[in-house]
Order: C-alpha cells, then sequence, then structure tokens
C-alpha cells in the first residue's frame, strides 16, 4: 500500500520526502509496537482469546471491502478482481480435511500460492512487461527533477496524524493469531482516503505523503505486536513468526506463555533489539536518501534486467525453491494481462 503514493511522488521529483516519510512512520509505529509488546502482551492474550470464527469471518469480509474501495476505475471490475483472487487462495491443502485442492497433483502447490510470488509477478514482472511493449519514448521513467531529499514543515503537517492513525490501527491486528497484521496497512490506506482533504492537498493515489506515511505505520506496528500471539500462545500469525518458531525449537525454546517467566532473557533482549533495529532503520535510511534516489537516473535498459534478477532472487529466498521464480513468470503474464483489460490487480492480490 505504501507504493501507491509513494510511486506518484517518485515521479514528481518527491522520492526522498517518500523515503523520509516511510522510514520515520516505521521507526515511530515500531517503536511504539515494542512499547505495546513490552508492557500489555498478556492482557492483550485475552482480547485475541474472544475472536471466533464469526469476527475472524467479519475481518477477512472486511479487508475484501477495503480492497474494492481502494481500487481506481470500474467499480465492477475491482469486484470481479476479488474472484480470482479467493480462487487462488483455495489452492493448497485444506487445514481440517488434509485433502489437496486445485494442485493438480503437482507438489509444490500442496502448500498453496505464496502472496510474495503473485504480488512480484503482477506488479513488477507484470509492469516490466508492459513497459517492454512500448516504445522507448513511452516507457515509465523517472525525468522529474528531484525537489527536495526531506518532508517540509507541510508534509510534517500532513504526515504526523496520519502516523498515529496508521500506528493505533496497525498495533490492534497484529494481536490476532492468523495474520491480522496484513490487514493492517490496507485498513490504514482505507481510512486516510475517506478523510476529507486538505486546501492544496492531492488526493491519494495521485503522490499525498499520508498515504506513504499511513500504511507504512501500520504495517509496522502490526509487525511488532505479532509477537504477542507467538510469545504468549504459542501461536505463529504469519510465515515470519513461523520461522521464528522454529529457531526457537532449534534451541529448545518452546514458544508460549511460559517464555516470559522461564526465559526473561530471552524475552527482554527480545525487546531490546526491536529498538535496536528500529534505531538502525532510520540510521541506515535516511542519511542514505540520496544514493536510493540516484537509483531512478538509471536507464531503463539497464535497470528492468536488475529488477528481473532481484525479483527472481527474493522469491527464491523465501522457499528456496525455484518452483517459485517459474511462477512469477506465470504472474507476471498474468499482470500485464490485467494491464492491457484496465484492470485493477490490487483486489485479487488482497483476495
Amino acid at each position: 500500500m505504501t507504493v501507491l503514493d509513494g510511486y506518484q511522488m517518485a515521479r514528481q521529483g518527491r522520492a526522498g520526502p517518500a523515503l523520509a516519510a516511510a522510514g520515520i512512520g516505521s521507526f515511530f509505529a515500531g517503536c511504539v509496537g515494542t512499547l505495546i509488546l513490552a508492557a500489555f502482551a498478556a492482557p492483550l492474550t485475552e482480547v485475541a482469546f474472544k475472536f471466533g470464527p464469526a469476527e475472524y469471518f467479519s475481518l477477512m469480509v472486511l479487508g475484501l471491502i477495503g480492497a474494492v474501495v481502494l481500487a481506481s476505475g470500474s467499480l465492477v471490475k475491482a469486484v470481479g478482481m476479488i474472484i480470482p483472487g479467493l480462487l487462488l487462495g483455495l489452492v493448497g491443502t485444506d487445514v481440517n480435511s488434509g485433502v489437496a485442492r486445485f494442485s493438480f497433483d503437482i507438489p509444490e502447490l500442496t502448500d498453496g500460492i505464496g502472496f510474495i510470488v503473485i504480488a512480484m509477478g503482477v506488479f513488477g514482472y507484470g509492469e516490466i512487461i508492459s513497459n517492454l511493449g512500448k516504445h522507448e519514448d513511452e516507457r515509465e521513467v523517472f525525468t522529474a527533477e528531484v525537489k527536495g531529499l526531506f518532508p517540509t514543515k507541510a508534509d510534517f503537517k500532513h504526515m504526523l496524524p496520519a502516523m498515529l492513525r496508521g500506528t493505533a490501527l496497525g498495533s490492534a491486528p497484529g494481536i490476532l493469531p492468523g495474520g491480522g497484521a496484513l490487514l493492517s496497512a490496507f485498513a490504514a490506506y482505507t481510512i486516510e482516503k475517506k478523510i476529507k482533504l486538505k486546501p492544496g492537498e492531492v488526493m491519494l493515489g495521485k503522490g499525498n505523503i499520508r498515504g506513504v506515511a499511513a500504511p507504512e505505520s501500520a504495517n509496522n506496528a502490526g509487525s511488532q505486536t505479532s509477537f504477542i500471539p507467538l510469545l504468549t500462545l504459542g501461536i505463529p500469525p504469519n510465515a515470519v513468526m513461523a520461522l521464528m518458531v522454529g529457531a526457537m525449537t532449534i534451541h529448545n525454546i518452546q514458544p508460549g506463555p511460559q517464555v516470559m517467566t522461564s526465559n526473561p532473557q530471552l524475552f527482554w533482549g527480545l525487546i531490546a533489539s526491536m529498538w535496536l533495529g528500529n534505531a538502525m532503520l532510520v540510521i541506515l535510511n535516511l542519511p542514505l536518501i540520496g544514493i536510493w534516489i540516484k537509483l531512478l537516473t538509471i536507464p531503463y535498459r539497464w535497470l528492468f534486467p536488475a529488477i528481473v534478477l532481484f525479483c527472481a532472487i527474493g522469491v527464491y529466498s523465501t522457499n528456496n525453491n525455484t518452483w517459485d521464480i517459474w511462477m512469477v513468470a506465470i504472474f507476471g503474464v498474468i499482470g500485464y494481462t490485467f494491464i492491457k483489460l484496465g484492470c485493477e490487480p490490487r483486489p485479487c492480490c488482497s483476495g
């Protein structure tokens, strides 16, 4: 969700403020999320216990509605894009029966299709194919003059309330086992889109800094509080937390309520590492904004092979499986088809 307005800001020569807003929002929300984890982990677990099937279903419906609301263009096409997204989500092994669904006897599909594979294919490779299909003079390049590296006073005036809203909204879903934090960025962006624009403020989706600060804050706050179900219930809410469970098990540490009492060094060491990580995020990002912006000046004929390579490396590194690389290529063609048909792919990925 961050790139919706961040990309438009970069096209307008304001990549610096966009990167700074993302870094500052992440730092602030990460610190707040870490504080919530340290102070309120146990009480918030009781809240998570109260979420049953009805509440989770309502949360998923809210996410789908938010995806349709966020989509630009035809409402009919947005609703239609939800359907293939839901169908893609059915691929894999049924949790209750253990029966493989829509796997076509392909072992790699029994684990489902990862969100990273779909996102990189549809948004990454799809855009590359679309750009390569145009004449060199019509390709999407960043020719706008860089207007500044850091947000102005007006930018801070707009982004600070958005950071607070995003942090508050992102912290709550993170405590829910089952990936509630994934919806936080969508929810934060939806809220910002519904807030009345101030005089001189551009629309969200057209380069509004609130569209960068809010979802980035919500995403980071949710990432921090997603440790709560892991450390208090022993339930990993997402794939990253599942890796944490494996790492803790290797060291003979059983995730669950006893972590905070039987392994206080681990718990408070984890809290300290989060503070250090958030601090390093700012230290590494803000001073190097000028270097990141220089990447926009690279000619496209050199840039797109690097994008293809890094997308492939990123997808491969998630599961160490070459199958995912081929899947990204397939979804790249699908993403290009969406572009040619004038369909907004975001609802599909949300579904």
